[in-house]
């Protein structure tokens, strides 16, 4: 998963940039970039390995000149962890283009063949956003004139559209003449644009996530339609356009169940309003299946379990407490590559209050339950704080299928739930009692917040893909993103490195 931005104005955007990037510092921890445009149409980019904090110094913010730019925020799902791979991904020609991607391309290695044997274009990383840029620079090559207008750009977004499958919400900017955003043609992936009004006159931003927009002032317009375009001129002129054909509307449930911050609104759903109605339900749920239950206490898994405790313990009637103090200073532990790292990251990064749990039976409330490493582990540091049972609730479903739209879930056989039941899974965790969410529950609870859904993106529970996907793709996916790759990839290698830093 990853975090995109982009803004047009009339004043130095290279803090603005930067704020939104902090902001948006939880769909990507790996890396970092800015890329801005100065008067002349120079291009100014820094980018490289690290949180937003550590890769932009006061000498990098000065160097990074103009009214228009770009970040991107990463972790790594396709391609490596190397600094190569940063994002934003530039190239030359036409124009002069930059580009930033959130998703996830399944026809890849396929582009990837198609560019060098039609096109003699060279890929230089393993990541498949600078396989979508050079597919958007070669659909502009076959325009025309020196001018680059909404309706050419519009047309070589088609084109990516034709060629492309997967999920992509893209932000990509053209030297001295504008910036671009779309959207793949299910809106899998989430994108909006908000707008506010300077001296100069209205500057435009667009985001992966509202909050990044409320955070700078900007006032949130809407989120992109799934297939839509949006090109905003230098000169601030805004134009979209829908530039796909029989698009669909499937957005990825797991944004609301984890990665987006609660204070966002995607596709008109309230993120945090979403997990009350997730925590209402599976309260009821409990209260259905288990009327007998003997807990005595609710805590949640800091920090996105806390709003769907709350609400289990509103709708129980259940004391609820905190139980886990969190260390802000480690990372998510959902992305690190590895077991042993994420294993060892959750004991860095909670501590346990042992008078919450001391003689208590404890129901502990998290999002989700994906390899199981960080559940299992925390179930063991409750039982090590005296609680005399220990029991574990999932706001969602079981997660048994590989994610091919940019979320690192990409082997079967390392999630938990893989060709486990209900009691196998709470047996693998070590807790007495397992209450998983109900798939319906979870689809009523963010379709709630905006009807039009109608549908969802729920493969990791279902095994259902709402696009096109080949079956070697699933076996070329494990074997290149399994933990064990991402190991081998964190060692030294003598590669090829273009990578820029201002």
């Amino acid at each position: 998963m990853c975090g995109i931005v982009g803004i047009v104005g009339h004043s130095p955007v290279n803090q603005a940039l930067y704020d939104a990037l902090l902001v948006l510092q939880h769909r990507g921890q790996d890396a970092a970039g800015i890329v801005t445009c100065d008067a002349e149409g120079r291009l100014h980019l820094c980018k490289d390995n690290g949180l937003v904090r550590d890769v932009f110094s006061a000498r990098h913010m000065h160097n990074l000149l103009g009214t228009m730019g770009i970040g991107h925020v990463r972790y790594p799902t396709a391609g490596s962890a190397s600094s190569a791979e940063a994002q934003p991904f530039y190239v030359n020609s036409p124009f002069g283009i930059t580009l930033g991607h959130n998703g996830n391309l399944t026809n890849a290695a396929e582009l990837k063949r198609e560019l060098f044997l039609q096109d003699r274009r060279h890929i230089n990383t393993d990541s498949d956003s600078e396989i979508l840029l050079n597919i958007l620079a070669q659909e502009l090559l076959g325009q025309q004139g020196l001018e680059l207008g909404p309706a050419s750009v519009f047309r070589a977004v088609e084109g990516v559209h034709r060629r492309c499958r997967g999920a992509y919400a893209v932000v990509a900017m053209f030297a001295g003449q504008g910036m671009l955003a779309f959207r793949d043609p299910i809106g899998i992936r989430p994108v909006v644009f908000g707008q506010r009004m300077s001296a100069q006159g209205m500057e435009y931003m667009v985001a992966s996530e509202s909050v990044a927009l409320n955070t700078l002032g900007f006032e949130l317009v809407r989120d992109l339609e799934p297939g839509e375009a949006i090109y905003i001129e230098a000169d601030g002129t805004l134009h979209t356009q829908i530039c796909a054909h029989s698009p669909q509307f499937a957005p990825c449930i797991f944004e609301y169940v984890y990665f987006a911050r609660p204070d966002s609104v995607i596709d008109n759903v309230f993120v945090h309003r979403a997990r009350m109605r997730m925590g209402k339900r599976l309260g009821q749920k409990i209260r259905r299946c288990w009327p007998e239950h003997d807990i005595d206490v609710i805590i949640p898994i800091p920090d996105t379990g806390r709003t769907v405790a709350l609400e289990m313990a509103h709708e129980l009637g259940i004391k609820y407490r905190e139980g886990f103090i969190k260390n802000r200073y480690i990372g998510r532990t959902f992305i690190m590559p590895g077991q042993t790292q994420r294993r060892k990251s959750v004991r860095q990064k909670l501590n346990s209050i042992h008078l919450e749990f001391k003689g208590k039976n404890v129901l502990l409330v998290d999002d989700s339950i994906v390899r199981g490493t960080t559940s299992r582990e925390i179930v063991s540091m409750a039982r090590e704080s005296g609680a005399r049972k220990v029991y574990f609730a999932s706001a969602a479903p079981p997660v048994r299928y590989p994610n091919i739209y940019g979320i690192d879930m990409p082997a079967a056989d390392e999630l938990i739930a893989h060709n486990r039941d209900e009691a196998q899974v709470c047996t693998a965790l070590g807790a007495d009692r397992l209450i998983y969410q109900d798939l319906e529950d979870l689809i009523e609870s963010v379709r709630k917040g905006n009807p039009r859904l109608k549908t969802l993106d729920c493969s990791v529970f279902t095994g259902e893909y709402v696009s096109e996907v080949q079956g070697e793709y699933f076996h070329m996916l494990r074997q290149k993103r399994n933990d064990q790759a991402k190991q081998d990839q964190l060692r030294p290698s003598a590669t090829l490195d273009l990578h820029n830093h201002a």
